[in-house]
């Protein structure tokens, strides 16, 4: 499948769960094995189904419709995925496994609450952003209130999963707060990069693959393991998004291009682009510099540039090394259907920018 493909695919699920966007990646990328696809297909609906119920289960209506709104709209449940995905690698069956696919997303919807609001988006899923019907004030509430109920849910599952989410719940909010207060006085603007994006994207995919793994009892090597590649395949994730946002026409990605960095978005390839020296990168250096009040034109100037540019080769170069690195952990892992479903997912973020 290709990743023009996949972004077609459906990001809202169906009322029982099985149009999701993490169905479709499963049975196109996973290993041709009925009984494989079947047994992650019925996991992933019931995980669907306990989401919505967890995430719109306030005695008071109102509060109701605004914690269950986003998971109601949808979404494509990546992280509910990687949970059973790395609960392969002991047993799946275990008591608390779909419990555990419920807590990561949970606090991933959280996380969208709270980047709303602190992005002013006005849009999300295609739908309306919470923060837009509700407010902000009630948005960052709502996301409070999605934080807690996972909280309470893990509480419930092995201890290490229980401490690995409390960990990610503090990762998470440190990525937002460096985000939001800038590099540090002579700190390096990619390394403040790297930290940031750790925090916010690779430790919610690295907790998603440790708690699947802890709560159904799988080896500490092969867990280890599973963390660090989610972590790799978060950075790279990441990258890919940033590549695409300057690269890729709306017709592919669903969004206007170039968005976030009329937006300001310090990512990977425009951090790349400032500090790139070679005179060919003079023109868009200055350009970036200068941002949209360079005057008409700017925006489609720069994009122009930043196709055959020297900084969107080495943000492409970076984001395979982690790659690499990701496929490097999964040779610590047995040889299972799972593995090459994981595996397949490199080749996808790969895919997305070529």
């Amino acid at each position: 499948m290709t990743a023009k493909q996949l972004y077609e695919a459906p990001t809202s699920a169906s009322p029982d769960g099985r149009l999701s966007y993490s169905s479709v990646v499963l049975s196109r990328l996973g290993p041709n094995q009925p009984d494989f696809q079947a047994r992650l297909g019925e996991a992933l609906a019931a995980a669907e189904r306990r989401l919505r119920d967890c995430s719109s289960d306030s005695p008071d209506p109102r509060v109701a419709a605004l914690t269950g709104y986003l998971a109601a709209t949808g979404g494509k449940r990546l992280r509910p995925l990687l949970v059973l995905l790395a609960a392969e690698f002991g047993d799946p069956g275990r008591e608390g496994v779909g419990q555990a696919a419920v807590v990561a997303e949970l606090v991933h919807v959280a996380s969208l609450y709270h980047d709303d609001v602190v992005d002013r988006a006005v849009v999300r899923h295609g739908a309306s952003s919470v923060n837009a019907l509700w407010g902000n004030r009630q948005a960052v509430r709502g996301g409070d209130w999605l934080l807690a109920r996972a909280a309470r849910l893990a509480a419930d599952l092995v201890p290490g999963a229980f401490g690995l989410n409390a960990q990610t719940a503090n990762r998470l909010v440190a990525g937002q707060l460096r985000e939001l207060a800038g590099p540090a006085p002579g700190e390096d603007p990619v390394e403040h990069y790297f930290q940031v994006t750790a925090g916010k994207t690779a430790a919610l995919l690295a907790m998603s693959l440790g708690i699947g793994a802890l709560q159904a009892g799988a080896p500490a090597p092969v867990t280890d393991a599973l963390i660090d590649y989610g972590e790799q395949l978060g950075i790279a994730f990441q990258i890919a998004d940033d590549l695409l946002d300057l690269t890729s026409p709306e017709a592919f990605t669903g969004k206007e291009q170039g968005k976030d960095l009329l937006a300001g978005v310090p990512s990977l390839p425009v951090l790349l682009a400032r500090q790139d020296t070679d005179p060919r990168g003079a023109e868009l250096r200055a350009l970036i510099e200068a941002g949209p009040a360079a005057g008409a034109g700017w925006h489609r100037r720069v994009l122009e540039l930043f196709s055959a540019s020297r900084a969107a080769i080495r943000a492409e170069a970076i984001m395979h090394r982690r790659l690499a690195l990701a496929r490097e952990a999964l040779e610590f892992l047995p040889p299972r259907p799972a593995r090459c479903t994981l595996d397949a997912l490199c080749d996808f973020v790969a895919s997305r920018t070529g």
